[in-house]
């Protein structure tokens, strides 16, 4: 997964999906072999030579200016998550890193303090690579109370929010529009993977993903990118029924974030939410505090 090879893969898929007639490029009925813009066409709309978008494509210039990308991101009607991702990808090929497996990653202590401060609010601490460092009573009931709670306790088995996405039948039974659902999860690992190409922990993740789920492969391949920091999903919850939460994902230092789910007041939603917090409360006389999960932190 080097930043040439990601580089080139998401200039090919990007300009596969753009029709001529949606950039104004005449086509004159011709008959095309295969569907978007031609490296000519998506060149002269950039204003670079053929020749050199071409050797961009094939990971053979990586020197590529600021004002070249942004052409680039324009003729390729990019968003900003996409713009992003081109900058962070062509900043990435240009290195000669080696992959290395990154330090273990903690819970900082105000993400701590966050949790427990929480009580009524399912929050969970994430990875960059989306594994729980940890997360309160009402997160790992809401999203995964199948599972044991100590689980991110233990860097080896911690779970990983993609991977039971993926492969976990009762995560996929939970969000009633499971598709946009692992879309969404897909298009933000994209954005991770091009910020750490030498993640060797996250090309091991990738690999068995694309191994074990057909989805995952075929979704990886489509080269999205997605910015999940709000999105909205209605839930299938095994005790309390339907409920719609509007998931938020906040960043909390480098690589970790915290994901919050929220309903709206007064809604049958809130009330199924109030039903999960009551279901999961602790019994009286139980130590003060809402977290049942908290590994160790450390203060950066």
């Amino acid at each position: 997964m080097s930043g040439k090879v990601q580089l080139g893969e998401f200039l090919q898929a990007r300009r596969s999906r753009l029709r001529p007639e949606d950039v104004g490029v005449p086509t004159y009925g011709e008959r095309r072999r295969v569907p978007g813009l031609r490296r000519e066409e998506l060149a002269l709309l950039a204003g670079v030579s053929a020749s050199y978008y071409a050797r961009l494509e094939q990971g053979h210039s990586m020197n590529a200016s600021p004002d070249v990308l942004d052409a680039i991101a324009r003729a390729l009607c990019l968003d900003e998550a996409e713009r992003l991702h081109l900058y962070d990808l062509a900043r990435t090929a240009k290195r000669r890193g080696r992959g290395r497996r990154p330090a273990p990653e903690r819970v900082t202590e105000a993400a701590g303090q966050l949790l427990d401060s929480l009580p009524d609010v399912p929050a969970l601490v994430l990875g960059r690579r989306n594994d729980v460092l940890a997360w309160n009573r009402l997160g790992h009931a809401l999203f995964a109370g199948h599972l044991d709670p100590d689980a991110p306790d233990r860097a080896g088995e911690r779970p990983n929010m993609v991977r039971m996405v993926f492969l976990d039948a009762h995560t996929r039974d939970l969000y009633a529009d499971w598709p946009a659902k692992a879309r969404s999860v897909v298009g933000n690992l994209r954005l991770v993977a091009g910020q750490y190409p030498d993640d060797t922990a996250l090309h091991a993740l990738v690999g068995e993903l694309s191994s074990k789920s057909e989805d995952f492969a075929s979704m990886w391949a489509d080269h999205r990118v997605k910015a999940c920091n709000v999105a909205v999903h209605e839930m299938r919850h095994p005790l309390v029924g339907t409920l719609t939460v509007t998931q938020q994902t906040l960043g909390h230092g480098p690589g970790r974030s915290v994901v919050l789910a929220t309903t709206d007041s007064g809604s049958p939603s809130r009330t199924a939410l109030t039903l999960l917090v009551q279901a999961v409360a602790p019994p009286p006389g139980s130590p003060v505090g809402s977290s049942v999960s908290r590994p160790g932190v450390s203060t950066g």
